[in-house]
Order: structure tokens, then sequence, then C-alpha cells
């Protein structure tokens, strides 16, 4: 097969209901570069920037419960910073851009999926589909 590496994707493809930040950025660790005191963080093999993780919880009301965390790596320099909170919300909504999702058989032997993405900003107003106007 042709397909090799991270395959780009939209973040609407993902998280077509949204999803909302439940956790900080954190630097990944790069667990066997890392020796007794000694903490190496990960880069990404492709651009050799530095991975941050952040996790967030899947807006839709029809995943199973243990399945509604995800962690999102963020490709980036610095530290992501997480868009304002919103006013009457306990937890903040957001959008990733630059998505890739890369499948892989995880320890279960199941498939599995790392979702990548170059930032976060926040979530973008949804476009009443053309022809559809509100009645006046």
């Amino acid at each position: 097969m042709a397909i090799q590496g991270p395959i780009p994707i939209s973040f609407d493809q993902v998280f077509p209901h949204g999803c909302f930040l439940v956790g900080q950025a954190e630097q990944v660790k790069d667990f066997d570069a890392s020796t007794n005191g000694r903490t190496v963080y990960a880069k990404d093999k492709t651009t050799g920037q530095p991975v941050w993780q952040v996790p967030v919880m899947d807006g839709d009301p029809t995943v199973k419960a243990s399945q509604k965390t995800v962690a999102v790596k963020i490709l980036s320099e610095t530290e992501p910073t997480a868009p304002p909170a919103v006013p009457g919300l306990p937890i903040t909504p957001v959008e990733f851009v630059g998505m890739t999702v890369t499948p892989y058989v995880g320890q279960t032997g199941r498939l599995a999926y790392s979702i990548r993405a170059t930032a976060m900003r926040p979530p973008r107003t949804k476009q009443a589909p053309v022809g559809k106007e509100a009645a006046a």
C-alpha cells in the first residue's frame, strides 16, 4: 500500500460534535531516551518539533464513557495555549488545525489511532448550509 506516515484529516471528521479541554498541555516524555534523573522530551520524527499532549473529551453523545477522553498531540516549538474559557461553560471548547491521524496496533492487539495537530484554537462558528437562511 502506498500510504505512508500520518494521514491528513479534518477536525470535523475526527470530532463532528466538537471537543472540550479536560486538562493542561504537557510536553511528552521520551521514555526510551530518558535515564535516571535525566528527562528527555519527545520530538516528532519528521519535523523535529517538540511534542505536547492535550487531553480532550469528545462531544459525541454516542461514544462510550470509557472512550470519551482522548489525547491529541500537538507539534509546536512552544507550549500550546488554550483558548479562552467560555462564560457559563464548565469546560473549554477547542478546535485543532493541521490534523493528522496515524493508525497503529495497540498493546491489546486492537486498532488504535494517534491524533496529531499543529495548533489549537477556539472553535469556529458553524455556518448554516447554503439555501437554509433563517426565515424573517
